[in-house]
């Protein structure tokens, strides 16, 4: 499996003698191909259990392996890498620079990655912008676009390093209905193509019917749904 996660729970230390629980034992695994959504209120530990995939936050106990490696294990150098080569990240907010351009946007992961060269990676980014429907607009700011277009610059950010893992969070929440819709399949699409493993966290029932795998975290808990 690709993705491997064991008894995996998160607590934060409170005033008072007992700990806030947010994640209880969430156990799963997922292979490359596969895509699931995690669905839940506020505040039942989606994000807290996002970040932890994406290492932005470790774990109180359990494990997590990515392509066999337990990226907790690592130097917070080697972490840094391992996390910008084999994860991408799609945010509720574009978080594009204003400044650059729609392919230095595209190619910032490339920027600190020491496994890549540069000639192939600006061409595999102008290709995902091609796929994403913005092959004409590379030198546009991201003010120069539509909130759907930035989000569609955003995937292909995220997947300019060819990752193992793609996580999503909330990637539709400020688009309309329509951009929501576009901007989920495009995900989807890509996804598939590059048989990434794909985990989005959403409030949208919408989204999460695209998912072949729906799971729903209530309490810290996560359940198949």
């Amino acid at each position: 499996m690709s993705l491997v996660v064991e008894n995996v729970s998160k607590e934060y230390p409170t005033r008072g003698a007992t700990p806030l629980s947010v994640l209880r034992n969430v156990s799963f695994t997922l292979d490359r191909g596969d895509a699931v959504a995690v669905m839940g209120p506020s505040g039942s530990g989606k994000s807290t259990l996002l970040h932890i995939l994406g290492t932005l936050d470790r774990p109180s106990s359990g494990k997590v392996a990515l392509d066999g490696t337990d990226p907790f294990a690592l130097p917070e150098a080697e972490l840094a890498q391992f996390r910008n080569a084999r994860i991408g990240f799609v945010f509720q907010d574009h978080h594009l620079l204003p400044q650059c351009s729609v392919l230095e946007n595209v190619l910032i992961p490339t920027l600190v990655s020491k496994a890549t060269n540069a000639g192939e990676t600006e061409a595999y980014a102008r290709q995902l912008l091609d796929r994403v429907g913005l092959g004409g607009r590379l030198d546009h700011r991201p003010a120069e676009l539509s909130g759907g277009e930035r989000q569609r610059v955003a995937v292909a950010r995220a997947l300019v390093l060819k990752p193992t893992l793609l996580l999503a969070d909330e990637p539709t929440g400020n688009l309309d209905r329509t951009n929501a819709q576009s901007v989920g399949e495009l995900l989807l699409e890509l996804h598939k193509q590059e048989r990434t493993v794909l985990v989005v966290v959403t409030h949208s029932a919408d989204l999460a019917k695209l998912l072949p795998q729906r799971y729903e975290m209530t309490d810290g808990a996560l359940q198949p749904i």
